[in-house]
């Protein structure tokens, strides 16, 4: 049976180490003595399963359009703090924020 890095992080210790049990291999010399984060390296090693993660890029020019969306509320901030308008300057941070924090998020969903 294969597996994948995903598949194996999501598993409990004890059946990490069942799966160890049925492979013969010099990598997983002692995995009974093992915690989850040296077990799941060496099942990586034995299996040749690679441990980086990739993450999908949003599709359709989301991250340019959020990033000119960002710009412009930037300037708007500017103009608000040399006007001294603090409710519109609060307002604005907050929506930059959200933008920001959207812009992370699509950059970081995982492949399926």
């Amino acid at each position: 049976m294969s597996h994948t890095y995903e598949e194996l992080k999501k598993k409990t210790v004890a059946e990490l180490r069942d799966i160890a049990a049925g492979i013969q291999h010099d990598a997983l010399q002692g995995y009974s003595q093992l915690n989850k984060e040296h077990l799941l390296e060496k099942l990586c090693t034995a299996l040749a399963i690679p441990m980086q993660v990739h993450h999908k890029v949003a599709a359709g020019g989301a991250k340019i359009s959020l990033k000119d969306k960002i710009k412009a509320l930037k300037a708007k901030r500017d103009e608000a703090l040399k006007a001294g308008k603090h409710e519109d300057l609060k307002h604005l941070r907050r929506r930059i924020h959200f933008l920001k924090r959207d812009l992370r998020k699509s950059a970081v969903e995982v492949a399926a």
